[in-house]
């Protein structure tokens, strides 16, 4: 279950992990556009993005209720060449949080729970360390409960097991509080998967059971459901991946465990049926349930959902998801009636840079296409000249090194991955979608580097 969060971060881990983001950008907020000029610029990016990086994925414009762009790009199965259609069902990842956070604040509207009711209340046994966790803390994402998804063993170990609600709680509970509940933000998919069984045991009912009953069923989202992962539904899209360079399937991991937390399909269609009867208050019985919900608390996330004024003064409501083979993410602009949601099928997809793209086509903003990366052979004298640590943040640094194939990148605690260059200075990987450019001072020798990642770029120093 791979994280979707609001402020970037560097990647404790360039192989298993990538950045994720709210696209955010400074200047003065503009209208957005609607008609054939935004739906052919879509086609052209996305296009480009098939052809540069050999993966798509389903994209979908709304504005003012209006369909004004999308469709599917690339194939939601490469051995079968099986197209992505608009209606292709896709894993949605942390997307699944907003629908588990609606179900709750369900069942406080017929005063089943109060989201101020201590956590332990509702679990027996409890672990002593949540005694002041309450409901709230753990629809806002401030807890401080450790995720299951950031215990050592996960990565090699636990995300392979069908593990049960009941073990994630046995799992995480001894471990100490990351911080005094409600000081600060730390997303945790371990409090969802709690909310998921207190769902549960106050609904009676099984958390796929509630979800179709109360909100599946009466919006008619027919393409979206609780991932079972052992079934391989209709026109439902495989999970990729990039392995030494080249487009593989992802790894087999659990969906089970992930639950609550992120064990759902959907599709972009689905996702705005949803999304528009909830803001449009066809959810809830009363209004101060949704203003709850989209309440932004510490790191602008609200239940289930980030609600962020970006740079340019916009409104946003978002939150996005990504799990082995699919990153996910979904953005309205409630002011502009503007909605745009992209769904991929590769978990390499670099989904700040994609929804960074599809955000300034609307808004008449700058944007640069997808261009294929040919790789060219140097000189061992040039390569030699980079060769060196490059430090990226207090606790990340890059370890340059010289291989017979050529430059090789270490990131501290993490696997090396193999660097391709497109020019003397300019290189880049396959490992994830990213690219490096080393720095020279006017001696012409090298101070440093760029690294380029979902539309970020990061200076490291030279050591």
């Amino acid at each position: 279950m791979n994280i979707r969060v609001r402020n970037i971060k560097i990647s404790r881990s360039l192989i298993a992990a990538f950045f994720t983001a709210v696209f955010v950008v400074s200047g003065i907020a503009q209208s957005p556009a609607a008609g054939p000029d935004i739906r052919a610029k879509v086609d052209e990016y996305m296009n480009a993005r098939l052809d540069a990086k050999g993966f798509g994925g389903a994209v979908l414009f709304v504005k003012d209720g209006n369909t004004v762009a999308g469709g599917g790009y690339g194939f939601a199965d490469l051995e079968a060449k099986s197209p992505i259609k608009p209606d292709t069902k896709f894993r949605i990842g942390s997307v699944t949080k907003q629908f588990t956070a609606a179900l709750v604040l369900m069942l406080q509207e017929e005063g089943k729970l109060n989201v101020q009711d201590p956590v332990c209340k509702y679990l027996d046994p409890c672990p002593e360390a949540w005694q002041p966790v309450t409901i709230h803390h753990l629809l806002s994402m401030s807890s401080g409960i450790t995720s299951i998804t950031s215990l050592p063993n996960w990565r090699n170990e636990l995300r392979f097991k069908d593990l049960t609600p009941a073990e994630v709680i046995a799992m995480t509970g001894p471990l100490p509080l990351k911080a005094k509940p409600g000081d600060a933000y730390e997303y945790s998919n371990t409090n969802y998967i709690v909310l998921g069984t207190i769902v549960e045991k106050l609904s009676g009912k099984t958390y796929e059971q509630f979800l179709t009953e109360r909100i599946i069923k009466p919006l008619g989202l027919k393409d979206t459901g609780l991932d079972n992962g052992k079934t391989r539904y209709p026109n439902s899209a495989l999970g990729y991946t990039m392995k030494n360079g080249v487009i593989s399937p992802a790894d087999p991991v659990s969906v089970t465990i992930s639950f609550s937390a992120g064990a759902m399909y959907s599709t972009p269609g689905d996702l705005h049926k949803w999304q528009m009867a909830l803001l449009g208050g066809r959810v809830y019985k009363k209004e101060e349930t949704l203003a709850a919900m989209l309440t932004p608390n510490k790191g602008d996330y609200g239940y289930g959902l980030i609600v962020v004024t970006d740079r340019k003064g916009r409104k946003r409501i978002t939150h996005g998801g990504g799990i082995e083979g699919f990153i996910t993410d979904s953005v309205y602009f409630p002011e502009e009636k503007l909605f745009i949601a992209a769904f991929t099928n590769n978990d390499r997809n670099a989904m700040g840079e994609l929804m960074g793209a599809l955000t300034a086509i609307p808004f008449g903003e700058p944007y640069a296409l997808p261009k294929k990366r040919v790789a060219i052979k140097l000189d061992a004298a040039i390569l030699d000249k980079y060769v060196g640590e490059y430090q990226l943040a207090p606790t990340m640094s890059f370890k340059i090194e010289r291989g017979p194939d050529g430059l090789t990148m270490e990131p501290t605690r993490q696997p090396k991955a193999p660097l391709f260059a497109e020019s003397e200075t300019e290189f880049f990987l396959t490992v994830v979608d990213a690219t490096l450019k080393f720095v020279k001072d006017e001696a012409g020798k090298v101070t440093g580097l760029e690294f380029t990642q979902a539309g970020r770029t990061m200076k490291a120093a030279r050591k």
